[in-house]
């Protein structure tokens, strides 16, 4: 990697570390809070669903697209997008969460990977 490759790589690190710096500053809790951090399960069901056919700027690509708000098995609710959906969705169908490609940024096309949740494959236990 030549110098000037290592300074600009340096640097978009910089930059992501300030991101993600502001982004804990942002969090609504101070230093002597007692927070506890909770594992999920990534299991949930669909609490409620549309269909999006005129998405903000940057997903008109990804248009239509289903967005749903997912009931998680240990109680937090999230919205996120459905994939991988065969037939028709419905309420309190089980889901559960994949990684899986948001978008692609920037002029050198970076993509970004994130959660959507996808009808569940595997019976739970129990």
């Amino acid at each position: 990697m030549s110098t000037q490759d290592t300074g600009s790589y340096q640097q978009r690190i910089q930059q992501q570390i300030a991101y993600w710096d502001r982004f804990r500053q942002a969090q609504p809790f101070d230093a002597e809070s007692d927070v506890e951090l909770l594992p999920l399960s990534g299991t949930g069901t669909v609490y409620s669903f549309t269909t999006v056919t005129t998405p903000p700027e940057n997903f008109e690509p990804y248009a239509p697209y289903l967005l749903a708000l997912v009931k998680l098995d240990e109680g937090p609710m999230v919205t996120a997008q459905l994939t991988d959906v065969d037939g028709p969705v419905e309420i309190g169908m089980r889901v559960e969460m994949v990684i899986r490609k948001l978008r692609t940024d920037g002029q050198r096309g970076i993509i970004v990977y994130g959660p959507k949740f996808r009808p569940l494959l595997r019976p739970t236990s129990g």
